[in-house]
């Protein structure tokens, strides 16, 4: 019995704020450091690479403390509600794999990816997650409480009018640029005023050669042109240059398949972009109502982190909306985006905090 309780209870929630913390200043170092670090070929690839792994590693881990808490009898808050957290979680996690393939394996960043199904999954699961979870408290919020809800709908509402898709003044998406011939280059030589063909000067005739006493021997001497300084060279025929098929090999071939499973979501690109823009604002609204819903009480630490866990995901998705909106040929990697990797580091403490609170809870019950 007691091999299955700790079990259950691993990792322990000090082990848990320790890796999450760590995890969370790593990454923040990361950015810091190697974010800025671009060169005329964009970010390099270890560095994208690695900027997937820290994003990913944080949803697994979170998704996995939100399963333990779905699978245990004692949560407090009810195991649908981790459930449905838990799925947002491996959503996020598989949308992020999806959208790594295709900008790193692919060498492509399309409009809409069938990472994006995964993304709008991730706010439909954590958006019924959290409004779960604060239907399941009686919600006795004062006047002035439900004007700060309001007000932050409503500062929601106006910034995602400011990000409303449009594709009069949407960025262009960052594409891979095929190498082609430089028109320049295949122009014929001949064109160029340096490479001319020598035509000799036209000779007027001399006052001797008009006279009719002049001598006809010297005739031909006054006939042939005055002797050059420098004896002019005929150019020899240049081939153009052969163009370098180097960019053409370095460029990655996207396949068939994946080239027409973009042309089949593009047209989406406008409804996707909605979707994400109505998610963010419940989610907020949902994060400001789970820190007053929960501010005193036992059990309120851990919902602190989750809404805290939920606003570090909309300023990421509030940065990303702007990114590409507003910055043409945006690559991923930029220093807001580590607030993702917070919120899943902060949702793995709130997890793992919520599951402590509430085995200590059972167990001083079954002592008593």
């Amino acid at each position: 019995m007691s091999n299955k309780s700790s079990t259950q209870s691993f990792p322990s929630v000090q082990v848990v704020v320790l890796v999450a913390t760590a995890w969370s200043v790593v990454a923040l170092l990361f950015f810091l450091l190697f974010s800025a670090a671009t060169s005329d070929e964009g970010r390099p690839a270890w560095y994208t690479i690695t900027t997937y792994v820290l994003e990913n590693m944080s949803f697994l881990g979170a998704g996995y403390l939100c399963f333990r808490n779905w699978r245990s009898s004692q949560i407090v808050s009810g195991g649908l509600v981790w459930l449905s957290i838990g799925l947002g979680m491996f959503s996020y996690s598989l949308g992020n794999l999806l959208l790594a393939y295709w900008e790193i394996g692919l060498g492509n960043s399309p409009e809409v990816s069938p990472g994006d199904l995964f993304f709008i999954l991730t706010y439909l699961f954590l958006g019924f997650g959290l409004f779960k979870a604060i239907t399941s408290k009686q919600l006795n919020l004062a006047p002035l409480q439900w004007m700060i809800v309001a007000g932050m709908a409503a500062v929601g509402i106006m910034i995602a009018t400011l990000f409303a898709p449009s594709s009069a003044n949407a960025a262009t998406p960052p594409a891979i640029v095929r190498a082609a011939p430089s028109p320049q280059k295949l122009a014929s030589p001949i064109a160029s005023p340096s490479l001319q063909p020598f035509t000799a000067p036209a000779v007027s005739p001399s006052p001797a050669i008009a006279s009719p006493a002049a001598s006809p021997v010297a005739s031909p001497e006054l006939v042939s042109p005055e002797p050059a300084t420098s004896e002019p060279v005929s150019p020899e025929p240049i081939s153009p240059e052969p163009v370098s098929p180097e960019p053409e090999k370095a460029a990655k071939e996207v396949p068939t398949w994946a080239i027409a499973l973009e042309n089949q979501l593009t047209p989406l690109a406008s409804i996707v972009g909605w979707l994400y823009i109505i998610g963010d604002v419940i989610l907020v609204v949902m994060a400001t109502t789970l820190l007053l819903a929960f501010w005193g009480g036992r059990f309120s630490l851990s919902w602190r982190f989750i809404a805290a866990a939920s606003l570090s995901y909309y300023i990421a998705d509030l940065w990303f909306n702007y990114a590409t909106r507003y910055i043409a040929n945006y690559e991923t990697g930029a220093l807001p985006e580590v607030f993702w990797i917070f919120s899943g580091c902060l949702f793995a403490i709130g997890a793992a905090l919520e599951f402590d609170l509430s085995t200590r809870r059972r167990g001083a019950r079954r002592r008593a």
